[in-house]
């Protein structure tokens, strides 16, 4: 199988996450959950990956840095525990559902005021927009920083500044970029970074985590055993554990530990300029064939990912084409991301996403490329 769903997750991971998960699954208890040698194995393994991606992410300190289990649930931590009842909020239509539905939410049970920024036909966003949103009761800008659907990737160092001179609270989704892009939440002015660890980090699925600013209060989303101030009717004031609620997945975690080192040995910069080159030789073999249509900005910043349809085919039909004739794997439909569709104007075909790994390799891409050369000159020419 050739595997070009990686902005799903990523499947090939690298042989020390694979061992990491199965020691951690060996050696280790519960962390915060008791004194024996298993549990402080847990304790002081998952204390040393806040600090590597603290560090990683340019953060505010490793007590800053709270796990989740993916970073749906960071978004809904982030969003709906820092933004306030009947505030304003800015976000744009690039937009995964994880971003929109907790805000669709708070609209409508919070009295939550909601604009977007939009996007064009090529996918692209007017930055001066977010300026003109503004209204004296704007609280937030929440955006991702990459799009899960044509890969285009947002200035956040320019948002980010508006965000400071406005003093906003600035929520990113960091879902697509986290590993491939580097982040520096100081420099970018990040109040609330909400990354997954089974996609660019390739890190376990089950994974995931919110980095938190000094500047932002952050409300508990949920509640209830952390270990420690046990006989506290609420939740504990004091980060992370108050964000925390339950055992943490250390098995997850020190994969994800492993995956870091993985990608700090090898160099995000490397990662992300084979993952370019993967794309852009895709994109080259395929943009002149009969009745193929690619979406986003090809001239624009953008993460490994190309979205494409043939003729008026759905695009259902030919994902499955290229999984059940050729064994290439892609990922059809509307990628959770409405707002983009309608922008690109493909809600009733979607569109095939074929996203690429650093694990994936030239020769994938040229069988995939032959496959969309037989697959337009046979069936929809």
């Amino acid at each position: 199988m050739v595997y070009f769903d990686n902005a799903a997750t990523t499947m090939k991971k690298p042989e020390t996450v694979i061992q990491a998960v199965v020691n951690a699954m060996q050696t280790m208890g519960n962390s915060s959950r008791g004194t024996h040698e298993s549990s402080m194995n847990a304790s002081r393994m998952i204390f040393e990956v806040r600090m590597k991606l603290d560090q990683f992410f340019h953060g505010y300190g490793a007590d800053h840095v709270v796990f989740t289990c993916n970073s749906t649930e960071a978004l809904n931590i982030a969003i709906r525990g820092a933004i306030p009842e009947h505030a304003h909020v800015i976000s744009t239509d690039l937009e995964h559902n994880s971003v929109l539905r907790p805000l669709y939410e708070l609209r409508d049970h919070a009295g939550v005021h909601l604009d977007f920024v939009k996007a064009d036909t090529a996918g692209n966003i007017d930055y001066d927009a977010f300026e003109m949103l503004i209204r004296p009761d704007t609280k937030a800008i929440v955006c991702t920083h990459a799009s899960n659907l044509t890969g285009l990737v947002l200035d956040l160092e320019r948002i980010g500044a508006i965000a400071k001179k406005y003093q906003l609270i600035f929520i990113v989704d960091a879902s697509q970029s986290a590993g491939v892009i580097p982040i520096n939440m100081k420099k970018m002015n990040i109040d609330l970074l909400c990354f997954t660890g089974h996609k660019g980090l390739m890190g376990p699925q089950g994974t995931g985590g919110l980095c938190i600013s000094d500047r932002v209060d952050v409300r508990p989303w949920k509640v209830g055993g952390t270990g420690v101030q046990s006989y506290l009717e609420t939740q504990p004031e004091e980060l992370p554990v108050r964000l925390e609620a339950g055992t943490l997945n250390g098995h997850g975690i020190a994969g994800l530990s492993a995956a870091i080192d993985y990608i700090e040995e090898i160099g995000i910069d490397v990662i992300h300029e084979k993952e370019q080159m993967l794309m852009k030789r895709f994109y080259d073999g395929i943009k002149d064939l009969p009745g193929v249509t690619v979406y986003g900005d090809q001239e624009k910043e953008k993460t490994a990912i190309i979205a494409l349809n043939v003729g008026g085919e759905d695009s259902g039909k030919i994902s499955d084409i290229l999984s059940y004739e050729y064994g290439i794997s892609t990922r059809p439909g509307a990628h959770c991301a409405p707002r983009m569709h309608q922008a690109l104007g493909t809600v009733s075909q979607g569109a095939v996403r074929f996203s690429f790994s650093y694990f994936n390799t030239a020769q994938e891409v040229d069988e995939a490329v032959k496959a969309m050369e037989e697959i337009c000159s046979k069936r929809f020419v």
